[in-house]
């Protein structure tokens, strides 16, 4: 039923053998048994993918459901500990602050997991990618995903010190007639994200022209240290920059709206233990972390 399961999540026999740490004819041989016993034909193969027939489908819903039985009557024992692989994907920055160098304790806390980290600024579609969670900050626009926040992240309105000379230093929103900002491209719309402000505790949005776009954190940052634009980031990105006088910070009395850092996973799946434990021990990641803008959930 895993093996089966992870067929149809990975749409391909070899991505899910190596996925089992399984020979593919060990894959194969063991569906071709099982559509005998089942008396059904499960999956449909082509020269390019893998897809379930209508039984296949009727066979996977039953079969997430009775592994996740499984996984709870397991995980109920005190002694039973999560193993296993552990694939996730987060941004490369959010990595490096929170959650790498916090991991070899969580490795140690638990001996029979691996993790496999993917690094990227895409929304990941896991079933198909066969990847077990993502770590994201911004507002959720994905109903297929199950969320849970883990900590909000405050954000500043920052630029060089060159720029400002140039351009002079904003006080007010009115004072941004003038001014350019880098541009970051949303990964929801493909459009650029308007500056916020939160005055007169109302949410004010400013859309500045940019000469440069960008679609990932560090080079956002980049670009700001270079002097090419006013910048939105969190906190915790620029805190060596700001503290430094490499960044500066404006507009302090008003600030962004903090962003939300949440841990996503499919509805189609039941919270695995390995999933489990790893969410309680990214907040507590977070927490350690407070003095970098960091707020809890």
């Amino acid at each position: 039923m895993r093996l089966f399961v992870r067929i149809v999540e990975r749409r391909s026999f070899t991505l899910a053998a190596n996925d089992l740490d399984l020979p593919r004819s060990t894959a194969t041989q063991a569906i071709k048994r099982l559509e005998t016993r089942l008396g059904v034909r499960l999956l449909q193969r082509t020269t390019r993918q893998v897809s379930p027939t209508l039984d296949g489908e009727a066979y996977h819903r039953r079969c997430i459901a009775i592994l996740a039985d499984i996984e709870d009557a397991e995980a109920a024992f005190v002694d039973a500990r999560p193993t296993g692989l552990l694939r996730v994907d987060m941004h490369g920055t959010l990595a490096r602050t929170f959650v790498l160098p916090a991991l070899p304790d969580f490795l140690a806390r638990y001996p029979g997991l691996r993790v496999h980290i993917g690094e990227g600024d895409r929304w990941v579609d896991l079933v198909r990618e066969g990847v077990d969670c993502v770590l994201r900050v911004g507002d959720l626009h994905d109903s297929s995903m199950v969320g849970r926040r883990l900590a909000m992240l405050e954000e500043v309105t920052c630029a060089s010190p060159d720029y400002l000379a140039r351009h002079g230093t904003p006080r007010t929103l009115a004072d941004l007639e003038g001014h350019v900002a880098i541009g970051f491209l949303s990964t929801a719309t493909g459009g650029i994200l308007p500056l916020e402000f939160i005055e007169g505790g109302e949410l004010r949005n400013v859309t500045l022209p940019s000469v440069v776009t960008v679609s990932g954190a560090e080079t956002n940052a980049t670009l700001a240290l270079l002097g090419l634009g006013l910048t939105q980031v969190p906190r915790y990105h620029v805190s060596a920059d700001l503290a430094a006088g490499t960044l500066v910070q404006v507009l302090p009395d008003l600030p962004p709206r903090p962003s939300p850092v949440s841990l996503l996973y499919p509805h189609s799946r039941q919270l695995s233990p390995r999933v489990r434990v790893f969410i309680d021990w990214l907040a507590d990641a977070f927490r350690a972390r407070g003095g970098d803008g960091v707020t809890m959930s």
